[in-house]
């Protein structure tokens, strides 16, 4: 199946349903239909390849509004569609389905005495990531602020300090979520425990509406972090050396090593606009002194194009991946890695850098997992594939027919890659019908089977059937 064939273009029912007039009625200005000035932009997905025609989009402001909406969708039989920021896409909500766009509900409210933060479901980390540095505190955020907070953690989470603390799902207290039977819940570690523990790792989608999120904040200030880049004629030389590094680096360094073309725009700096590069990225939690130690692994050995590592203010993280914040089409795919090989490196460099043409890809990162990633949290969660030492993500920006062509590109890729690779998937990192067809891949085996009673237990109906493939 291709992006293509997932992304609707079908027009939205004209002349709503009885249960779609019963509902706008309920929620005047929380719910919206084909007429209204607001249902195109409130239908809009980040990467611009899908787009959502739903009958009826629902902005709710409250757990209540969220459960009045499922009542009236569940009772009709309709599809419900789930959506904070857009990033992650999995369902396209089409003509007969209900889209909850979570993004009014963006309260954050942290408590440093306590090191926690509750985050509604439409907040972006950047809204957590202030009042926490205030506060002395890090949140686990991933790459980049611009996402949702909470989307990215019931995915899993996976940050720039995920080595030394963890995903952050593992650092959940509570979560509050609206099941397919329009009841609010808190679920915590001793209140409907399983499926507390089910959202943790599965609930994109797929289990209820999550409408906030309790989680515990980190002491982190500040950090040994940055770039290095290296030209891209360097990149095999690069991945073998990253991959001698890891051998000696310890929990508190959450690493990449990345390949990327950058694009020709003027928003890109001069230094690298349009060339591309080989770079070692990531952030350590200790000293300056030993931060200069562990890079000196690369400055000895070769003098970058561009050394950015240094002392670092965590409230600057997002300049570690400086991740694109404008909306644009293209696809993510990934794989996970329980080693860094030759055949790997040599792969990937040539899909970057040696085509006849420009490589469809902007990137192809490795990042390091381990740590205390591999250990069950305090209290086990979904999330599977915590033994695997190296997640692959591959991302390429594209429209039209050359969408299509990337796509195929990529498949190539995978089948390249295929007996290097565990066949296993970190599902944050998938969108659409890969993520779909690959749900399981992200769990293990005993915990798939369990996540799939959980749903049979929540969503009989199958209500939320535009998230995870648990049915």
């Amino acid at each position: 199946m291709t992006i293509e064939t997932i992304r609707t273009t079908a027009e939205p029912i004209a002349s709503a349903a009885p249960w779609v007039a019963d509902l706008v009625a309920e929620l005047p200005g929380r719910a919206f239909t084909l007429n209204d000035p607001a249902y195109d932009e409130l239908r809009q997905v980040w990467n611009r390849a899908y787009e959502h025609s739903p009958a009826v989009v629902v902005r709710p402001a409250s757990a209540e509004d969220v459960a009045v909406a499922v009542g009236h969708a569940a009772r009709a039989g309709a599809p419900i569609v789930v959506q904070a920021t857009g990033h992650g896409i999995v369902g396209i909500a089409e003509r007969d389905a209900m889209l909850v766009i979570t993004s009014a509900m963006d309260d954050v409210v942290v408590d440093a005495e306590t090191w926690t933060a509750r985050i509604g479901a439409g907040a972006k980390w950047d809204k957590v990531l202030g009042p926490a540095v205030a506060a002395g505190l890090a949140p686990l955020l991933g790459s980049t602020p611009d996402v949702s907070a909470v989307g990215y953690t019931l995915g899993g989470g996976m940050g720039w300090l995920a080595r030394k603390y963890g995903l952050s799902a593992d650092h959940v207290r509570s979560i509050e979520v609206v099941t397919a039977d329009g009841l609010i819940r808190t679920t915590t570690p001793d209140d409907d425990a399983d499926l507390f523990w089910a959202l943790r790792g599965g609930g994109a989608g797929s289990l209820g509406v999550v409408t906030a999120i309790e989680i515990d904040l980190v002491p982190v200030t500040s950090m040994y972090a940055g770039n290095l880049l290296y030209p891209a004629s360097m990149a095999r030389d690069v991945g073998v050396r990253y991959r001698e590094w890891l051998d000696q680096v310890p929990e508190e360094l959450t690493s990449s090593v990345s390949f990327m073309n950058f694009p020709p725009f003027e928003e890109v700096p001069e230094p690298i606009r349009g060339r591309s590069f080989a770079i070692v990225r990531g952030a350590f939690l200790g000293s300056d002194a030993d931060g200069e130690r562990l890079l000196d692994h690369w400055r000895s050995w070769r003098t970058p194009v561009l050394d950015m590592w240094g002392p670092m203010p965590f409230a600057d993280v997002a300049t570690i991946s400086n991740d694109p914040l404008d909306p644009m089409p293209g696809m993510s795919s990934t794989e996970w890695l329980d080693a860094i090989t030759d055949e790997i490196i040599d792969t990937l460099a040539t899909a970057l850098f040696e085509q006849d043409g420009p490589s469809p890809l902007v990137f192809a990162e490795i990042r390091h997992a381990g740590g205390a990633i591999a250990r069950e949290p305090e209290y086990p969660n979904a999330y599977g594939n915590r033994q695997r030492q190296h997640v692959l993500q591959v991302v390429g920006v594209a429209a039209g027919p050359e969408l299509v062509l990337l796509e195929e590109f990529v498949r190539q890729l995978q089948v390249d890659l295929a007996p290097h690779i565990a066949g296993v998937a970190y599902l944050n990192f998938l969108e659409g019908a890969e993520k779909v067809r690959r749900t399981s891949e992200g769990f293990d085996r005993d915990a798939f089977d369990r996540l799939r009673l959980i749903k049979a237990e929540f969503d009989p109906h199958n209500v939320f059937s535009h998230g995870l493939a648990l049915v």
